[in-house]
């Protein structure tokens, strides 16, 4: 099972389960887990390679990497738990976690969260993502993920989460990260599904002005899914939106969250 870390709120039934993007881990939400624990039950998740769950497991996984695969990583700890639903909060790669779990166990799911969310990967996200499959043999994958880092987030007020997701990306093994980026085969038709399907759950999308790479998609798809999706855009900000700007982040959240409750 992937590793996981529980903060426990005793006046409170609800829960909050948050998914990290590809080469994080649960340490980036370092920024939220006070906040939240003061209204809900808190669940963070290392999945599978990442974080904590990189030595226990690093032998457990020899079959491809699919979204669903990963989904059900997810899946096994909350019925580990006995956690009959919860709120999901991703950011990055983690919103497309979650949008899969959802697909599969609706029931599971009371409201997505999806910050810095891929809804669609744009004409230079397609020319990187071809660059790193050339490359993902020849160069450590940290020289092509220091590259991503910085192509998606150039500015100079970036820099903070840009040197956090690089100083978890040190932890990964190259061939962790080669699986990983292999998913980006399945990636395209899985996010024209998302992107089609609006889903009856309660979505939030959280992004930065300043993610020029997946907001204008987000939008779209937003203005498409009126039934349940809203969108809240954070001025100055880039896309690991939890880390940039974590009060705004907090307080948009957390009043969403209450108003599902």
């Amino acid at each position: 099972m992937i590793s996981y870390t529980i903060y426990k709120n005793e006046s409170s039934t609800e829960w909050v389960t948050f998914v990290h993007g590809a080469g994080g881990s649960s340490s980036i939400w370092f920024k939220q887990i006070r906040d939240f624990q003061k209204h809900f039950n808190v669940l963070l998740l290392d999945l599978r390679g990442h974080g904590n769950s990189n030595e226990s497991i690093k032998t457990a996984f020899k079959q491809k990497y699919t979204f669903k695969s990963i989904a059900t990583d997810v899946v096994e700890v909350i019925e580990h738990l006995k956690i009959e639903s919860s709120h999901f909060v991703g950011i990055s790669l983690g919103s497309i976690v979650i949008r899969q779990l959802a697909e599969m166990h609706p029931e599971r799911v009371k409201s997505m969260i999806l910050g810095g969310a891929i809804l669609k990967m744009n004409f230079r996200s397609q020319i990187l993502m071809k660059l790193g499959n050339m490359f993902k043999y020849i160069l450590p994958y940290l020289v092509l993920y220091k590259f991503f880092a910085f192509v998606i987030m150039p500015k100079k007020n970036h820099k903070q989460s840009r040197l956090l997701f690089i100083n978890e990306a040190k932890k990964l093994y190259q061939k962790e990260f080669i699986k990983w980026f292999k998913l980006t085969a399945e990636i395209n038709p899985v996010l024209r599904w998302f992107r089609q399907k609006e889903l009856n759950i309660p979505t939030l999308y959280v992004m930065g002005e300043e993610d020029y790479m997946f907001l204008p998609s987000v939008k779209q798809v937003v203005a498409n899914h009126v039934k349940t999706a809203e969108l809240f855009i954070i001025q100055n900000c880039g896309h690991v939106v939890n880390v940039e700007q974590p009060v705004i982040f907090n307080e948009t959240v957390i009043g969403y969250l209450k108003q599902q409750v």
